[in-house]
């Protein structure tokens, strides 16, 4: 049973639904913002956005077993270069480093295959979800409902 429906509250969330709707339209591949949005709800321990963004991802055509092996992406072979760059980016800025922050070296490859604006928009995709699974996770969202075309 959730605590509390935070989507009720829209007027505190016009924000969040306003860089969605930036990320979503970014120019990124929405295939690459999805495999992003997972990657981080799996770090995060998000049980409401996995179920979420893993039906949506399958909508869009990922397949199943990229998305199985996604926590594992490193040593799974089927993940281009540029995934890479944005899975590491997106673990690194999910887990910023107390000390040192993002190292250069992920910087390096995100930026090999990011131009600065997608860097940034990447970032920005990673910022939304985080905040998304630290409203989802602390409001015990009701997990299992959602469907791919309510989005």
């Amino acid at each position: 049973m959730p605590r509390f429906n935070a989507t009720r509250h829209t007027e505190a969330l016009k924000p969040l639904f306003a860089l969605g709707e930036y990320v979503r339209n970014c120019g990124l591949e929405q295939g690459l913002i999805e495999l992003v949005l997972m990657r981080a709800s799996q770090l995060n321990g998000c049980a409401y956005c996995l179920d979420m963004h893993s039906k949506d991802a399958r909508a869009a055509g990922e397949t199943e077993q990229r998305l199985y092996l996604l926590q594992a992406w490193r040593e799974a072979p089927f993940y281009s270069a540029r995934e890479r760059a944005a899975l590491a980016w997106c673990e690194a800025v999910t887990r910023l480093d107390p000390v040192h922050g993002i190292s250069d070296e992920v910087y390096g490859e995100a930026r090999a295959q990011f131009s600065e604006k997608e860097l940034v928009d990447l970032d920005l995709a990673v910022i939304l979800i985080n905040s998304w699974n630290r409203i989802a996770i602390p409001s015990q969202a009701d997990v299992g409902n959602y469907k791919p075309a309510s989005h």
